[in-house]
């Protein structure tokens, strides 16, 4: 198990406040040398800010610049990636300027909100957000710039896994996004039933989350910041010893897409809430194509559709994320396709993301391609979608309530 990130939440300002960046830096890699003292490998250390949408406000075209001098500031703190946080239906012409500042920089992420529970879905923000990602679709070759937008549904600020990560109040604080599915296969891998196997993930996930929280609150005392939690998200690297598609399949699942995987990814997230530590942001099962190999696999060999990871997301913690979708699909398409999502994240009161990745000129089977570390390979994936008409093709913002 690793550390993903160490994420540190605050308010900037416009133009940025140089002693607040400093300081955010200083309490980085002050916590990246605590917690690898106490064992643990730090992958990144990151900064969410205020969304850079309510922040800019009016002055909302000036986000380019923004973007470009939070990714300057970056690199002289020694920080390795920026969220600025989400486009908002309130703010005119924050979803359009995303793809212009993620062509300006190389380590800032955005994202854009579609739906909440206090505000319901908003169907143009649900089609801006399909804009944006088939916007910055060609801004490279391989549609890599996707990787840096997520569309958001009832997603809370503090969640430190990128891109939907935000601040909200004055307060700095600071949250831990671990990459833990290894814990998941080394729980079931020799497990003689399911309830021995849940046991064994709980007791891991809690031995590490004790020991995570306790280097973390020592943190709050010196610095103030306020600790948020940790999000236990289960998230793989690609490799097959880090796959939570690996995982499924070691619970007894032939390969993860069958039927029996819903179960596997329900067991999985209920031992996350089971197990009791801290918790934060998703916490729950990641599913994301292109970062976990046996994922990969499976959708390369047609085994996992985009409807297996949607069906999934309602008992899993995430949504869909590195999703790898043909070059000439349109925003019309993508539309149909988040809102399923944030209907589900409503009716269910989940947070779930869309971090969807056409690929210019790839169509439906092709090999993906892309030259990442940190990306397994597959095919792109087929999108079952068409332009939504009569009630659904209008600007209406309305209420789905949970079922709860």
């Amino acid at each position: 198990m690793k550390i993903r990130s160490i994420t540190y939440f605050f308010s900037p300002g416009w133009p940025p406040d140089e002693a607040k960046m400093r300081a955010a830096g200083v309490f980085l890699a002050e916590a990246k040398q605590a917690f690898e003292n106490a064992g643990y490998e730090v992958q990144t250390t990151r900064l969410a800010t205020t969304p850079f949408s309510h922040l800019l406000g009016r002055r909302i075209q000036e986000a380019p610049y923004f973007a470009e001098a939070m990714e300057t500031m970056l690199s002289h703190i020694d920080v390795a990636y920026g969220s600025l946080g989400p486009a908002f239906p309130d703010v005119p012409g924050s979803y359009e300027i995303i793809p212009e500042a993620i062509a300006a920089t190389q380590n800032i992420f955005f994202s854009g909100v579609m739906a909440d529970s206090h505000n319901g879905i908003s169907l143009e923000a649900v089609r801006k957000c399909a804009e944006v990602i088939v916007a910055c679709a060609p801004l490279t070759p391989d549609g890599f710039a996707n990787l840096r937008f997520a569309a958001l549904a009832n997603v809370l600020p503090g969640a430190p896994f990128f891109p939907a990560a935000y601040h909200q109040g004055d307060r700095p604080a600071f949250s831990i996004a671990t990459e833990a599915a290894d814990l998941a296969i080394e729980a079931f891998t020799d497990a003689k039933s399911i309830n021995e196997g849940r046991e064994a993930l709980v007791a891991a996930l809690e031995t590490h989350g004790n020991a995570l929280a306790s280097v973390a609150r020592q943190l709050q005392f010196r610095f103030g910041a306020q600790f948020g939690g940790i999000d236990f998200s289960l998230a793989p690297f690609p490799t097959d010893e880090q796959s939570l598609g690996g995982a499924v399949e070691a619970m007894g699942v032939p390969k993860v897409g069958l039927h029996g995987s819903l179960a596997a990814a329900s067991l999985l997230t209920e031992a996350v809430d089971r197990a009791n530590f801290p918790h934060t942001g998703f916490s729950g099962f990641m599913q994301p194509v292109l970062e976990d190999s046996v994922l990969a696999k499976r959708a390369g060999e047609g085994t996992l559709t985009i409807k297996d990871l949607l069906l999934y997301s309602a008992v899993c913690g995430t949504g869909l994320d590195t999703v790898p979708l043909p070059g000439d699909v349109t925003a019309d398409q993508v539309t149909a396709l988040l809102l399923d999502l944030s209907a589900l994240a409503l009716r269910l009161d989940k947070p779930l993301t869309a971090r969807l990745m056409p690929i210019p000129g790839k169509n439906a089977g092709d090999p993906t391609g892309f030259d990442f570390a940190f990306f397994a390979n597959s095919k792109v994936m087929t999108l079952e979608a068409q332009k939504l008409e009569n009630v659904f093709s209008g600007d209406e913002v309305f209420q789905i309530f949970s079922r709860k």
